[in-house]
């Protein structure tokens, strides 16, 4: 599947923690976009996707939420609760973000600029890319 927990830097204060991420030193990849999921209301599903070239990296800076990461075969749940964790998504995987608990904040940090026709948004679409790209 080669979906993988990143641990992040986290330096330990008295006065507060403070993690960070350091493109191609902490993350595989140069960041080209940054964007965030907030204010998600109970109950609800975002993703529910895959990208045929995107590679991410999301982070939980507060609350909690799960990420459902499919390969066409496997389906692996990854519980992020921890801004000191990043899961890392490469490209071609099918993932979808549910549990959003109270105010949680999903950071995502991705491979590449906006491109609509990345996306695959139909699930047999997904299914058909990952049979035809086996290596």
């Amino acid at each position: 599947m080669n979906a993988t927990i990143i641990k992040l830097p986290k330096i330990e204060d008295p006065r507060g923690n403070l993690s960070f991420i350091e493109e191609l030193i902490h993350i595989p990849f140069k960041i080209e976009r940054t964007y965030w999921i907030y204010d998600v209301p109970g109950g609800q599903v975002r993703g529910g996707h895959a990208f045929k070239e995107q590679k991410e990296v999301i982070v939980a800076l507060s609350g909690s939420f799960d990420v459902v990461v499919d390969d066409g075969k496997l389906k692996q749940t990854f519980s992020l609760n921890r801004s000191y964790y990043g899961l890392f998504i490469p490209s071609g995987l099918w993932r979808q973000m549910e549990n959003f608990s109270t105010n949680s904040l999903a950071l995502v940090l991705s491979s590449t600029h906006y491109k609509d026709e990345d996306y695959i948004i139909e699930y047999n679409e997904f299914l058909d890319f990952r049979r035809n790209n086996e290596k």
